[in-house]
């Protein structure tokens, strides 16, 4: 998986760097080598916004993306989350793809097809 990290208003350290990648990792594990990740992480510049350190990812798999944002007081804490709440939605999205997969064997089950994906020709 490519991990592309950016910084708005922020500059993104070695260790930031190093955080993201190493949250990620596990995602990376769970998808295809050729998805793509982007992380944008910013600091408001309101002082009147308690949660200033934001985080935002997009994943981007073979026909979805996945989105995520986070915010809190500390910059670890919102990489943290934010690969947490991605982790929960590759979850997600592949028991729904398993699922759908499942049923489509059954239904041809029921209806004498074979389930090998093509359908035989008459």
């Amino acid at each position: 998986m490519q991990i592309e990290i950016r910084g708005r208003n922020v500059e993104v350290t070695d260790d930031l760097r190093e955080q993201v990648a190493h949250r990620f990792e596990a995602i990376g594990k769970q998808v295809s080598p050729l998805s793509r990740v982007e992380v944008v992480v910013y600091e408001e510049q309101n002082p009147a916004v308690a949660n200033k350190y934001v985080a935002e990812a997009k994943l981007h798999l073979k026909g979805v993306t996945l989105h995520a944002h986070e915010a809190t007081p500390d910059m670890i804490h919102t990489v943290n989350e934010l690969s947490e709440d991605m982790r929960r939605q590759v979850k997600r999205h592949r028991e729904k793809r398993r699922k759908r997969k499942e049923t489509r064997r059954l239904v041809h089950k029921m209806q004498g097809r074979p389930s090998g994906g093509a359908s035989a020709s008459l």
